[in-house]
């Protein structure tokens, strides 16, 4: 069975959403070029494809494409963290119905992943409980820093142990909407910008203690997890010989082992390296349809990892990613 675990939706109802509502959301729907486009008013627009908005165009790509289920999350430009806490959570529950909808029109191949309101982790807390409780969802999808507040602040931390104690997965995504200072030429922004949002967060989940106080937390880091497990001895050499990485009794290698991580590398010689370093139980397919860095041929890309035994590809092209978010 081949599982996309990263695989992302803009229900129909929230496109309706956000163009009748121009505030708070500041988006736009951009009609006046050869396709239809959604517009930021932070500068970022992108494609509206139509597997984005409709069931049915979702399972006939995933059937051209060759992949049998997917794990469907909202895009992460619907993180509006920005905007008032009341005003997100009420918007992170109507995209949660949405996307519990958009699966429920196949769900022998597609389960929904939600997202949280989390600039207020009380809301937060709230809306995990309703969506794996109402929604039997056991995935959520959230940034790898809330508008610039790292996940491993403190008032965070209920809201990670809650998803551990409920056994869900959660997806990290990096979140922005404009160009990043110092990476605004060559689309560096996502090139550059996006790996380095994961490396940041996942190496501070690391040296915060997240990852030893929580050890049943399931996180799995987008894009293969950045830039950190090709520089992971780093981070292991800066806590022996820097007093201000010395805050964990754990190594971070061996932390770093906890994570899970998406197959999206784009090169078969950095993906191997990837699953040699974490174990095949950890790493899950994976492709950021339909965004134009995505990887169109996944199967492809693990199939030519050299050596990788049949059980490992297996697992990796659906297994872990199906038991992850069952019930």
């Amino acid at each position: 069975m081949i599982v996309d675990a990263h695989n992302h939706v803009i229900p129909a109802s929230i496109l309706r959403h956000l163009e009748d509502n121009p505030e708070p959301f500041g988006v736009r729907v951009d009609r006046s070029g050869a396709g239809t486009r959604l517009a930021h008013r932070e500068g970022f627009a992108y494609p509206l494809f139509d597997e984005f908005v409709a069931p049915e165009e979702k399972l006939r790509q995933l059937d051209r494409r060759g992949i049998d289920a997917a794990i469907i999350s909202p895009s992460p430009t619907l993180f509006f963290y920005r905007i008032a806490p009341e005003a997100e959570a009420a918007f992170a529950r109507r995209v949660n119905d949405a996307v519990a909808a958009f699966a429920a029109a196949a769900p022998e191949r597609l389960r929904p992943m939600g997202t949280l309101p989390m600039q207020s982790p009380e809301d937060a807390l709230a809306e995990l409980d309703r969506i794996t409780t109402d929604l039997g969802m056991r995935a959520v999808t959230i940034g790898c820093h809330i508008d610039g507040q790292a996940l491993s602040e403190p008032k965070f931390r209920p809201v990670l142990r809650r998803a551990a104690a409920l056994g869900v997965l959660i997806l990290t995504h990096p979140y922005y909407f404009g160009a990043k200072p110092g990476l605004e030429k060559y689309y560096l922004t996502n090139l550059i910008g996006n790996p380095l949002d994961t490396a940041v967060m996942a190496a501070d989940l690391i040296f915060g203690g997240v990852m030893d106080e929580v050890p049943d937390l399931r996180i799995c880091l987008s894009h293969g997890g950045g830039f950190l497990p090709y520089q992971i001895g780093r981070l292991v050499h800066g806590r022996t010989v820097r007093r201000e990485a010395q805050t964990i009794p754990s190594s971070p290698k061996d932390l770093l082992k906890r994570f899970y991580f998406d197959t999206i590398t784009h090169d078969a010689a950095a993906l191997g390296y990837l699953i040699d370093l974490v174990g095949a139980r950890q790493v899950l397919l994976g492709t950021d349809i339909p965004f134009d860095m995505a990887d169109e041929t996944p199967m492809r890309t693990l199939e030519a990892v050299p050596g990788l035994s049949a059980d490992a590809r297996a697992l990796i092209a659906g297994r872990n990613a199906w038991r992850l978010t069952g019930a």
